[in-house]
């Protein structure tokens, strides 16, 4: 079976010790994370400070303005109910660094998440997802006015892109606002703000490659797929808020770039389980159908370690074809062993993570408080 040439799980050199003592959950939560009475109060601090600027957005154009009303009302839907992942990673690295301004680090931390709703909005554009998180998206809801009003499909899909595409951008901005403001707390906004615009150039990057590997016509390997999760979601969703917490801190560059590198091994292992649940998740979990990464022909990791089982491509042809189900595709998936390699790999690659932190910050509990991480990255239902 094809192995990634440059993972660095090959060289992992510690094995997973498993979640510290309390950390395991049901229904893939992180308890170190939600339990923690300082990181209770992180998280009201970053919702607070996500309403302050839905509120001085509607202060600049005018809150008397009902669409511009209604927008950020939707956008808001995409702002809440998440896990917080990404502020706390901002925290998790900003303490480890010694940092003690915790309003700058919330501030950091809700820009972060801020340009997490910005990149999803749009990704529900490209992928023509109409549900995130079991609820419809920003795109479908505008989607349905159009509808409502007596207008086409083809008219409905352009006011949803339009208006989702609209409001992604204000959440863009937003995050670069934040982020700007944190280092400037910090005296730091100059590397936080490249921090943040390397993040976004990725994510872009991985974006464009995960279209054009939808269109066909190219032989994606294991490699190239790792490759692009990377690009597309590890480097803003792990590697920038790690790098950033650490910046924010004043942790000497070469710190910064270790936590990144930490933070991009974790994100790709996310995105390998992002993409089992995508396919093998529960959508009452997951809050989305297990079809839709096959229906768009979206290059995942499971396609990767099956792309040369016959069975396999006989059962993704056939579907592409309407001539099965996904549970055909389901099943010959889990015949050809793909849904076990990504697992083994998503392992691999938090050892080796786990490793990384605890050579670059042994006297604190930056390896521990990455574990908990781990947990959750492995054990997460949605």
């Amino acid at each position: 079976m094809n192995q990634p040439s440059n993972a660095p799980a090959r060289t992992a050199a510690a094995q997973w010790p498993g979640p510290p003592a309390g950390a395991r959950a049901a229904g893939g939560t992180v308890p170190s994370f939600s339990d923690d009475g300082a990181w209770t109060d992180f998280r009201c601090a970053v919702r607070a400070i996500l309403d302050g600027e839905a509120q001085a957005a509607l202060g600049h154009a005018g809150a008397d303005n009902a669409r511009f009303v209604q927008l950020w009302d939707r956008l808001g839907g995409s702002l809440v109910g998440g896990k917080l992942t990404r502020p706390r990673l901002v925290l998790l690295s900003y303490s480890a660094f010694g940092g003690r301004d915790r309003q700058a680090a919330a501030t950091l931390g809700a820009a972060f998440e801020m340009l997490h709703s910005a990149l999803l909005i749009h990704d529900d554009v490209i992928d023509r997802d109409l549900v995130r998180r079991g609820r419809p998206t920003v795109g479908a809801l505008y989607r349905q006015d159009a509808l409502e009003l007596g207008h086409s499909g083809t008219e409905a899909d352009h006011a949803g892109n339009s208006a989702a595409l609209i409001g992604g951008d204000i959440l863009l901005a937003g995050s670069l606002r934040l982020a700007a403001r944190a280092g400037a707390a910090t005296g730091t906004a100059e590397d936080v703000l490249d921090t943040l615009n390397a993040a976004v150039l990725a994510a872009a990057a991985g974006e464009l490659d995960d279209l054009v590997y939808s269109l066909g016509g190219l032989d994606i390997d294991v490699d190239q797929v790792l490759d692009m999760e990377r690009l597309k979601t590890a480097s803003y969703s792990f590697e920038a808020p790690l790098r950033a917490g650490a910046v924010l801190a004043g942790a000497p560059a070469p710190s910064a770039e270790r936590m990144g590198a930490i933070g991009r091994t974790l994100g790709i292992a996310y995105q390998v389980i992002d993409d089992v649940l995508g396919t093998f998740g529960d959508p009452a979990e997951t809050g989305k159908s297990i079809d839709s990464d096959v229906r768009s022909d979206k290059k995942t990791i499971l396609g990767a370690f099956a792309a040369h089982d016959e069975s396999y491509l006989a059962a993704h042809a056939s579907y592409r074809r309407g001539e099965a189900g996904i549970e055909d595709v389901r099943a010959a998936l889990s015949a050809a062993g793909a849904e076990e390699a990504a697992r083994r790999l998503a392992h691999r690659l938090v050892r080796h993570a786990l490793a990384d932190a605890a050579d670059l910050a042994p006297e604190t509990t930056l390896a521990d408080d990455l574990a908990g991480v781990c947990t959750f990255i492995l054990e997460r239902t949605k």
